[in-house]
C-alpha cells in the first residue's frame, strides 16, 4: 500500500512551481500553500499574483499569504493542519525554528546547488560567473541555519557552454520536482539516510542587486562571457558609453592582442562590435539601448553609430 504523506508547500517563484505540480501529479495531500502576498507590478502597478498562487489556485490548493510566518496565528494554522512534511523551495523567508520542527517528519527543503557549495539565494548565477562545469539540487532537511541541514538526496546537472541563468534555472526548477518526489517516496520506504554537511567546504552565494550587472573590462573576455551568461536575465549584463546605458546578452570572445586600455571600441567590421577587455577582445552579439529592444549587434549599429576609440564602461 503506497504511503502518503500531508503536506505544506511554501514557494514563490517560478521555480517553485515544477515542484508543487509533482506534488498534485503523484496524488500526494497538499493541506496548504504558503507563498508571498501579492504585489505591485509593471507600470500599471496592477497586483500581480506569485506563480506559486497561481498555480496553487490551478490545482484547488488552499492559499495563505502570511504578512509574517512568525506570529501565533499563522504557527497555530500550521499546527491545526497537523503536516507530515513542509516542503520548502525558493520560499524567500528564514522559517523559525519552532515553524519548522512542528511537522511531524520536518521540514524538507529543495536547494539548487551541489550543497555545501553555494548556500544561499542565488546559486544558480554563482555556479555559471564562477565558471562551474556542473551544478545539481539537493534535498534537505531544514534547520535554523542558511542552508546548513543535513543532505538527503542529490541529483548533479551539467552546465552547457551557452547556458544562461535562464536555460539553466528551468533544468533545475525540473530536476527539483524531480528530488523532491524521490525524498518523498525514499521516506515512505524508510531509505533516507541524512548526510550532515561538511560545512569547511561551504561555499556561498549571495543575492544579487542591480549594480552587480555592471560589466568590468579589466576582466579577460572568456570570465565576461560566463558574467554574461551567468546574470542573464536578472540583473542582466550592462555597461555604459558615457550617459547611455547598453544592455548585453550575447558576446563571444575574440583572441587578439589587446594593447589598448580596457574598455575601447577596436576596429572591426561595420556589423561588429569588438571591445578591448584585459585579455582578448569580447565581441558583442545581442544588445539593447535604453529605450529599444533587444537586436542582434548588426541591426544594432545601423541606427547607432560606435566608432573605434569609443570608450565603455
Amino acid at each position: 500500500m503506497k504511503q502518503t504523506f500531508r503536506i505544506i508547500f511554501m514557494g514563490t517563484p517560478p521555480f517553485s512551481v515544477p515542484g508543487l505540480t509533482a506534488l498534485h501529479e503523484n496524488d500526494y495531500d497538499v493541506a496548504m500553500v504558503v507563498t508571498a502576498q501579492d504585489r505591485p507590478k509593471g507600470r500599471g502597478r496592477k497586483m500581480a499574483l506569485s506563480a506559486v498562487k497561481q498555480k496553487a489556485l490551478d490545482l484547488g490548493y488552499p492559499v495563505s499569504q502570511p504578512a509574517s510566518i512568525k506570529t501565533a496565528e499563522f504557527v497555530g494554522k500550521v499546527e491545526d493542519l497537523k503536516p507530515d512534511v513542509m516542503v520548502v523551495i525558493a520560499f524567500g523567508r528564514i522559517l523559525p525554528e519552532n515553524l519548522l520542527t512542528l511537522p511531524r517528519l520536518g521540514t524538507i527543503n529543495i536547494h539548487a546547488s551541489l550543497l555545501p557549495k553555494y548556500r544561499g539565494a542565488a546559486p544558480i548565477q554563482w555556479a555559471i560567473i564562477n565558471g562551474e562545469k556542473e551544478t545539481g539540487v539537493c534535498s534537505m532537511q531544514m534547520e535554523k541555519g542558511l542552508d546548513t541541514g543535513s543532505i538527503l538526496l542529490c541529483a548533479k546537472e551539467a552546465i552547457h557552454p551557452d547556458d544562461t541563468a535562464a536555460t539553466l534555472h528551468d533544468r533545475l526548477a525540473l530536476k527539483s520536482a524531480a528530488i523532491l518526489i524521490d525524498t518523498l517516496k525514499a521516506f515512505a520506504d524508510n531509505r533516507i539516510q541524512p548526510m550532515p554537511q561538511d560545512h569547511s567546504l561551504a561555499t556561498y552565494a549571495p543575492m544579487l542587486t542591480k549594480d552587480d550587472g555592471l560589466i568590468n573590462w579589466n576582466q579577460s573576455a572568456e570570465s565576461l562571457l560566463i558574467f554574461i551568461r551567468g546574470v542573464t536575465p536578472w540583473p542582466g549584463a550592462y555597461t555604459f558609453i558615457g550617459d547611455h546605458r547598453l544592455k548585453i546578452f550575447k558576446s563571444h570572445p575574440h583572441p587578439v592582442e589587446i594593447n589598448e586600455s580596457h574598455g575601447p571600441v577596436l576596429e572591426g567590421f561595420a556589423d561588429e562590435l569588438r571591445v578591448a577587455t584585459a585579455k582578448g577582445a569580447l565581441c558583442v552579439d545581442e544588445i539593447q539601448g535604453e529605450s529599444g529592444k533587444r537586436m542582434v549587434i548588426k541591426d544594432f549599429l545601423r541606427g547607432h553609430k560606435i566608432p573605434p576609440g569609443s570608450l565603455l564602461g
